[in-house]
This record gives C-alpha cells, structure tokens and sequence, in this order.
C-alpha cells in the first residue's frame, strides 16, 4: 500500500496533526457506572460493540445514557482498511445464537433506538446478509416500539444479499463511504467506491417503489488527505443516490498501525459542511470532529422523513 498522501488545497481552517490533539477533542470521562452496567451486560451475552472495537471516541457519553451500537458476525474482519482498529484475518464461524442475544440486550437496556453493524465477512457467500436479516427479525419480534438503525457492509456489490436484509425492514439503512473517492485505494483498498453508491441507489429505489418509511444514511472520516471542496462533491454524490442523512467526523489513528492524521479539522469547517450538505438537500448532517455513524443516531433521525 502506497504511504504517498498530500493534502491538496489544505484551507486555512485545517491544523497540522503535529503535537498534541487540539482541545477541541479532548473527550470528557464521566460516570463510569452506566458505562459498566452496559459493559457487564454485553459480555455475559457473549455481545460485541463498535464502542468498544472501534475504540469510538463517545463510548462514554454514549454509555452514560445506555446506549451503544452493537456489532454482529464477531470481532474479526475479511478487510484491510487502513484506519480500523478492529482485527483483521481469519474469521469464525458465525453465532446462531447472537440474534436472539442482540434482541434481548435491546430489550434490557430498554432501547428506543438501536443501532447494529458488523465486520465484513466476505468468507460467507451471502456476506453474512441472512445472519443481518435474522437479528433485524429478532430485535424486532422482542422489542415491538424500538427504532432499528443497520450499518451494513457492501456485500461485494451481491443485490440479493441486500435485498435479504432490506426483507427485515430496517428503519434506517446505513451504509458508510468512508472516505472520498480519490483516497479509496489507500484508505479502503477491498472496496469500490462506486459499489457503495450504487448499494445506497438501491436501497433508496427500492423504499420509493415499495413506499416504505426507510431512511438512508451514510458517513466519512476527514483529516486523510482530502480537500473541503472534494467532500462537497462526495456530498453531491450522495444525493444523486437519494441519501437522506450523513454524517462527517475527525480520523484519529486508533494505534500506530494504522493511517496517520493528515490534519486537524476545525469546528469551524465542520460546520461549513453541515451548511452545504444542507443547501444540497440532505435531511440532516451530523458535522463535527467527535461525530462517528452512530452518534446522535435517534435524534438524527427524530421526525425525518425521506428527501
């Protein structure tokens, strides 16, 4: 993998990722107590969250409030993707029982809104599809007035395997660019940043020809390399695929490695972002430096409706 990355046209804005992080990530540690209750019930059903794996930078305001975004199909990733902490190689088997664990962790922690996503598993020939639609039934089946948010892989562009998961009828289909188009081999070298729409176009053409109530989603890391105008266009990409909702937040290097941080992201282009993604008709941008695909997900979604 090439380790050749510019910033082109670096705005004023950005701030060189050398020294020390900028204050305005610094994360603040609260209470640890919600965050151990959720993490004692995890591990007695045999759970893994992205909070965890991702090392997310909100796992403790997440946790403080009883929420967390579980990840299903195990703990280790098909994929090489430079800037995930996650493990990569070898996967297991799958978990038959890890739907029914999802549904009733759901169920105890009394959530209104749950988020699921999982590893890429292209050892499975469906990409783990059918295991996805069971827990979106399961969830469903245990937990009636839940909103049901999925963070799927692109399943190497399989329609079918999408299809089996938009059967489960999620409320919200998320799928993740990640990353511009230009920075795809180095930062996602497994994948094509074409499939992903063309994934997102999919999903949208189908929850407007079925009339159907589904959101779709999608988000990126900054700080790689890109410019502010090139995540403009990704942003108008998104559209051209009826996405109703992104999301844009600060790559920090989860260990050594990984990516290194080109830049540091002000809050002040965050927020020019969340403008233009606005004026381009999205639903809602969630712009900030501490913002990941799951964070705010239930107010993201309060009283939105397809654009």
């Amino acid at each position: 993998m090439s380790r050749e990355l510019r910033v082109i046209n670096n705005p004023p804005s950005a701030r060189p990722a050398r020294g020390p992080k900028p204050e305005w990530l610094r994360i603040r540690i609260g209470d640890p107590t919600n965050q151990n209750a959720v993490l004692k019930l995890i591990e007695g059903l045999n759970l893994h969250t992205v909070c965890q794996e991702a090392r997310c930078p909100n796992i403790f305001e997440c946790w403080a409030d009883r929420t967390a975004t579980f990840m299903i199909g195990g703990d280790i990733c098909t994929r090489h993707c430079g800037f995930c902490a996650v493990s990569k190689g070898t996967a297991f088997a799958l978990d038959p029982e890890e739907p029914r664990h999802v549904a009733e962790a759901v169920s105890h922690l009394n959530l209104a809104h749950t988020v699921i996503t999982s590893v890429n598993r292209d050892d499975l020939a469906d990409g783990g599809a059918s295991h996805w639609a069971e827990t979106i039934r399961q969830v469903r089946a245990l937990n009636p007035g839940c909103r049901i948010e999925v963070l799927i892989p692109d399943f190497n562009g399989d329609g079918e395997a999408l299809n089996s998961v938009l059967d489960a009828a999620p409320d919200v289909l998320n799928h993740n660019t990640e990353t511009i188009a230009r920075l795809y081999r180095r930062v996602r070298p497994d994948a094509k940043y074409e499939q992903s729409l063309t994934l997102l176009r999919r999903a949208g053409e189908r929850r407007d020809r079925e009339r159907r109530g589904m959101l779709t989603k999608s988000g990126i890391m900054v700080g790689l390399g890109e410019t502010f105008d090139e995540v403009v266009e990704l942003m108008r990409d998104l559209r051209s695929v009826s996405c109703d909702i992104m999301t844009i937040g600060q790559y920090l290097q989860p260990h050594a490695r990984r990516l290194p941080v080109e830049r540091y992201v002000t809050p002040e282009e965050f927020a020019r972002w969340r403008d233009a993604g606005l004026e381009l008709g999205f639903k809602h941008v969630e712009s900030s430096p501490l913002t990941r695909s799951s964070y705010h997900a239930r107010q993201q979604t309060d009283g939105a409706t397809p654009v």
